[in-house]
């Protein structure tokens, strides 16, 4: 019988408590779960050792995509199945193909990365997301770790200013 992991966590009323809390338990070794602010906490992301997200990488991919397809895509159009002179321009009319291919760039662009974000993030229709706490998307700022029968995360926590700790 597997027994589940619970989640240890403490509250925080300020996101500079919240950092020095962050740097303290850095310090002691400890293996940090997640940290929860209702907004982005500048300075946190190398505090916890977070890498620079490569869903930039994954727009531009996607953006390229768009624009292969959009101007393939009209360059067939326009020159085998369809070729219609407009306006005495030539069949194929780079200039006329700009406005529809950016078009594509953005939608293929922003498509695949909301799409991206989503399956990296393991969120999407049907998912149920455990909320420790209702205030943490209003205020409240938590440190949360996996609580592996260590009695250290208590003392921890009231070290370290939490408002309250709880278990999950």
């Amino acid at each position: 019988m597997s027994k589940e992991n619970k989640i240890i966590y403490g509250i925080y009323g300020d996101e500079e408590v919240l950092l020095s809390a962050v740097k303290e338990a850095r310090e002691r070794h400890y293996d940090i779960q997640d940290v929860y602010s209702p907004f982005p906490v500048h300075g946190l992301d190398p505090l916890l050792g977070l890498a620079e997200s490569r869903l930039h990488i994954a727009g531009f991919v996607f953006g390229a995509i768009g624009t292969l397809t959009a101007f393939l895509g009209m360059t067939w159009i326009f020159t085998k199945d369809w070729p219609i002179i407009f306006g005495g321009k030539p069949y194929w009319s780079v200039p006329a193909f700009i406005p529809i291919t950016f078009e594509l760039t953005v939608l293929f662009a922003s498509i695949g990365m909301v799409v991206s974000f989503y399956v990296v993030s393991g969120l999407g229709p049907g998912v149920k997301s455990k909320l420790l706490d209702r205030r943490l998307t209003d205020d409240k700022f938590c440190i949360s770790f996996e609580n592996s029968e260590n009695s250290d995360y208590e003392e921890f926590f009231r070290s370290t200013g939490a408002e309250e700790v709880g278990v999950a």
